[in-house]
């Protein structure tokens, strides 16, 4: 059976250009087909194109920048290859991220009028930036330009950024998008919400792949222990 990745690959090559117009062109030929099929190929591309933005370094794309995807996202060991193809192909190509951000966006909100998925290529983004351990500064100006042409809203990025950065500790607040002025039975209800909302099987339901799914795995165990936070502190008030 052919792999996701291999797919991938054979779309770019059979693209016109060697470059991220020949990765978009491929995904909007897909949009065109099954929906399941087109929302994981959106979702993976953004992933590898952006991601492979973000980087620093130029060139060919190293061993280390390989194995810290792959940290990320779980991919066959045999398609690592592919996925240094495509990464190499985002980051050769002469379009700035701003352009790539708003194609991806257009893209997805084409084809549903509450694209979910932009908000699960930005948690997405966070996990590959804290790989090596830290967020930098121009790493979160990236995401919250991408995020701000994306329409994702100040609170929302600000509750998505919550769950990855906490310098001065996590705040279970934000991470559930509460204030600790509402009372406990609305944060409850709130809580109850976002868990069936980020489920991983939900996840997987909008387009996320299997391959991916320690986005859904880490931003449940964020909710969980927000939650948890703030019913410990509750009762002992």
């Amino acid at each position: 059976m052919t792999s996701l990745w291999d797919r991938l690959v054979g779309m770019v090559a059979d693209a016109a250009s060697n470059a991220l117009s020949g990765v978009v062109e491929a995904v909007r030929t897909l949009f065109e087909g099954d929906p399941e099929t087109r929302r994981q190929v959106a979702f993976s591309v953004a992933m590898i194109a952006l991601s492979a933005k973000m980087a620093k370094a130029d060139g060919v794309v190293t061993t280390a920048e390989v194995d810290a995807f792959r940290h990320v996202f779980k991919f066959p060991s045999d398609q690592a290859a592919n996925v240094a193809r495509l990464y190499n192909l985002a980051r050769q190509d002469v379009a700035g991220y701003e352009a790539y951000a708003e194609k991806m966006a257009a893209l997805c909100i084409a084809c549903e009028s509450n694209c979910t998925l932009l908000d699960d290529i930005i948690d997405g983004l966070f996990h590959i930036a804290k790989a090596d351990g830290l967020i930098h500064e121009s790493e979160m100006a990236f995401l919250s330009r991408v995020a701000e042409i994306f329409g994702m809203t100040d609170e929302r990025f600000e509750q998505i950024t919550a769950r990855h950065v906490h310098v001065s500790g996590r705040d279970p607040y934000k991470v559930l998008g509460v204030s600790r002025h509402d009372d406990f039975p609305s944060i409850r209800k709130r809580y109850r919400f976002l868990a069936a909302e980020n489920h991983p099987d939900t996840l997987m339901a909008r387009g996320v792949p299997v391959e991916f799914q320690r986005i859904a795995n880490d931003r449940m165990a964020a909710l969980n222990s927000a939650f948890a936070e703030i019913e410990k502190e509750r009762q002992a008030a």
